[in-house]
């Protein structure tokens, strides 16, 4: 455990490196909503404090990528899945599509839900359609293929939310849908993938073949990617069960279960799992769970490793873990502190009421917390030591479901109709 916390702290310390210049992936580059302490206005609108406004090319609810002087959105672009590339200056470089789009079913989903992740060469992309490809950074596409061609037809009931990650030459996808009941026929194994950065070639596949029941089996998480280089392990949440693989062929190495002790229905997972000094914090949100587990061992750690329990949740939010703490926010703004290592509550305190919920994530830089609603209100709050001091509510006008991004002095905010550049 001692040497799996200081790997950790390792690789922590280096992508901390990068948070100045670089916000490579969804979650920024610890995958865990963390930034440095950056210095942007609290106060802000669609108008005030705006350093540059961009319309976007169509929907979507992706968190852009940022890597030095270039921007990537996906979205819709003319009915077709798009990755538009802006500069830091807000003007546009280039755009490219990839084929037919395929629309979201729920009112804050769409075809883009994914975010995109770069490596500084490239750029990934993955959409609901199945289309996962790779363009550099001057807009030309360097491959393509298609999961569901290659594997089978998207079993989820809702929108895709997986985003892609990165570990050394590979890419990684988590595709979580397995249930027990419906039709047989049309029934897909859920699976971990990997593919070659450099031309998109299949390197392993491991399928995930826990037995649930409906819907209980279907994950939007995004899995986090641990450890040294050439060691790490990628960790994933859904049908029930925390598991950990090592990045070079996808073995199972550990799997931590009983989440859903009564098995019930239902049970699906769209928050994504959060790691800090080796323990994870599993979000469980329509039911109501929270439980924080040692990222260690081998085989079945579910009664072993599993440090404590809570019976709050939050369905969509990711949680934070950090410093000892791991910090919760429920869909309905309810924010949690917890001891990361005991589970003990630290405090609770309740944003402002509204009839909107909390599909963004939040976001920690330095002493503040940053959270969007999707009525398109942004909380910018200091975090204390017995509660949070709510800053600023900032009304942009439109819908926010991407996650913010401070970074540079900046906050970046991708709305529904446009991505916002804060500053002064």
């Amino acid at each position: 455990m001692k040497a799996f916390s200081i790997i950790l702290i390792l690789v922590f310390s280096f992508v901390s490196q990068l948070v100045g210049s670089n916000w490579p992936a969804w979650r920024g580059p610890t995958g865990n909503g963390l930034a440095k302490n950056e210095k942007f206005p609290s106060e802000f609108t669609n108008e005030k404090n705006i350093k540059w406004k961009i319309s976007l090319p169509g929907s979507g609810s992706s968190t852009p990528a940022i890597w030095e002087d270039y921007i990537f959105v996906t979205s819709g672009i003319n009915s077709k899945d798009g990755l538009t590339c802006f500069d830091r200056g807000g003007e546009k470089r280039w755009s490219h599509t990839f084929g037919n789009e395929r629309r979201g079913k729920h009112k804050n989903g769409s075809g883009s839900n994914p975010s995109p992740v770069t490596d500084g060469e490239n750029v990934f992309v993955y959409y609901k359609t199945g289309t996962l490809a790779s363009v550099d950074f001057k807009g030309q596409e360097k491959w393509k293929r298609n999961l569901q061609k290659d594997f089978g037809a998207d079993s989820l009931w809702w929108d895709l939310g997986t985003s892609p990650v990165l570990v050394g030459d590979l890419i990684v996808i988590a595709v979580m849908q397995e249930y027990e009941g419906g039709d047989p026929k049309t029934k897909e194994d859920s699976y971990l993938v990997a593919f070659s950065k450099a031309n998109g070639k299949l390197i392993w596949k491991t399928n995930r073949t826990y037995k649930v029941k409906a819907e209980t089996g279907q994950s939007y998480t995004t899995p986090l990617v641990v450890g040294e280089k050439g060691k790490e392990t990628i960790i994933t949440f859904g049908s029930d069960h925390l598991t950990g693989h090592r990045a070079s062929d996808g073995k199972l190495l550990w799997d931590c279960g009983g989440y859903n002790s009564a098995n019930k229905a239902m049970w699906r997972v769209i928050a994504s799992p959060s790691i800090s000094d080796g323990i994870v914090v599993v979000p469980y949100g329509r039911k109501g769970y929270f439980a924080g587990v040692k990222a260690s061992g081998v085989g079945d750690i579910t009664k072993t490793n599993r440090l404590w329990v809570h019976d709050v949740g939050a369905d969509v939010p990711s949680p934070i873990a950090t410093n000892g703490k791991a910090y919760l926010v429920t869909d309905r703004g309810q924010i949690f502190c917890f001891n990361l290592e005991s589970g003990d509550l630290v405090w609770n305190q309740k944003l402002p009421r509204s009839s909107s919920s909390y599909y963004s994530s939040p976001v920690i830089t330095g002493d503040r917390m940053i959270l969007a609603r999707e009525d398109g209100a942004v909380m910018v709050m200091r975090l204390l030591d017995s509660g949070f001091d709510l800053l600023s509510v900032n009304n942009m006008g439109e819908r926010l479901i991407a996650s913010p991004i401070p970074l540079d002095g900046f906050l970046y905010l991708r709305g529904s109709k446009h991505l916002f550049c804060i500053g002064e």
